[in-house]
C-alpha cells in the first residue's frame, strides 16, 4: 500500500505551560534551543517532509498567542481551553483537521526537536502498511527517567506503565514511550468520548488508547526508534541546556 500524504494529518501538542521549567510568561514549546523555539524544529521537519499547512494542526493553550504569532499562517490551530491531558488535546486537534484526513500523527511539541523527516515518514508508513488502529514510537534508553515504560508480554500484548504504577520489573525496563502516536482517525474520534480518565491524575492520557486497543483486540503496534537520540524530552533546566548545546553544535 503506497503512502498518500494527502490523507495524513499531524497534531502537534503545544498547549502545555511547562510548570517544572517555571514557564511563567511563555508556553513550554516556545523556550529556545539553538536560538529557535523548541517546537519550530518539528514544524520545519514536517514542512520539509511534504506536509502542507492545512494538514499540520498545533494544539495551543497557555499563552497561545505566542505560538500563533510565531507561525502565523504556516499551520492551523486548535485551542485546548482546559488542560485535560494529551488524549483530550489530540482529540481537539483531530477535530480541526480536514475531513479527508484518515490517519493522524500525534507528536509532542516539546520533545520532537531532533526527529528527522526520514524517521517521521518511516513511522507513518509502517503504521499505514500494517493497517493499524494505533502505532506508537518507543525508545530504548540507558537512563530512561520517569516516563512511561513499555512492557512486552509473552502473549505478544504490549502495555504502557506510568511511573505511578511501577513495580521493580518496570523500574529496570529501558524501553520507554516517546508519546509519538499514529492513529486511525475514525477509530480514535469514536473512542475518545467514552475514554476513562487516568485514575491518579484525572486527565485523559494517550496511553489509555493503547490499553483500549489491546482490550478491543484491534491491530496496534509499538515500533522502536532506530536512533533513540532523536527523541529528547525537555522537562528540566538541565535538559533544556543539553538540547540547546546539541542544536548549537548540530549533534
Amino acid at each position: 500500500m503506497s503512502l498518500d500524504l494527502s490523507s495524513i494529518g499531524i497534531v502537534v501538542l503545544a498547549a502545555g505551560k511547562g510548570s517544572r521549567l517555571n514557564c511563567a510568561d511563555a508556553p513550554k514549546v516556545m523556550l529556545k534551543i539553538g536560538g529557535k523555539p523548541i517546537v519550530s524544529y518539528i514544524i520545519d521537519t514536517l514542512k520539509q517532509a511534504g506536509f502542507s499547512r492545512e494538514r499540520i494542526c498545533s494544539v495551543v493553550g497557555f499563552q497561545k498567542e505566542q505560538v500563533m504569532e510565531h507561525f502565523g499562517d504556516d499551520i492551523i490551530y486548535a485551542a485546548q481551553e482546559e488542560q485535560k491531558g494529551t488524549a483530550h488535546a489530540a482529540y481537539v486537534g483531530m477535530k480541526s483537521l480536514p475531513p479527508e484526513i484518515k490517519q493522524v500523527l500525534v507528536i509532542g511539541g516539546d520533545d520532537s526537536a531532533f526527529y528527522t523527516g526520514e524517521t517521521i515518514l518511516g513511522f507513518i508508513n509502517t503504521h499505514h502498511e500494517a493497517e493499524a488502529k494505533l502505532s506508537l514510537l518507543s525508545a530504548e534508553l540507558e537512563e530512561p527517567g520517569l516516563v512511561g515504560k513499555i512492557m512486552r508480554y509473552p502473549d505478544k500484548s504490549i502495555a504502557i506503565i506510568e511511573k505511578e504504577y511501577w513495580t521493580d520489573l518496570e523500574k529496570n525496563t529501558k524501553e520507554v514511550s516517546t508519546g509519538t502516536f499514529c492513529f486511525d482517525r475514525k477509530w480514535f474520534e469514536e473512542l475518545f468520548p467514552t475514554m476513562p480518565p487516568l485514575r491518579k491524575l484525572g486527565e485523559y492520557g494517550l496511553p489509555t488508547a493503547l490499553a483500549i486497543a489491546r482490550g478491543q483486540g484491534v491491530k496496534y503496534q509499538v515500533i522502536k526508534l532506530k536512533n533513540p537520540n532523536e527523541w529528547f524530552g525537555i522537562n528540566t533546566k538541565e535538559e533544556l541546556m543539553v538540547a540547546d548545546k546539541r542544536k548549537l553544535f548540530n549533534c
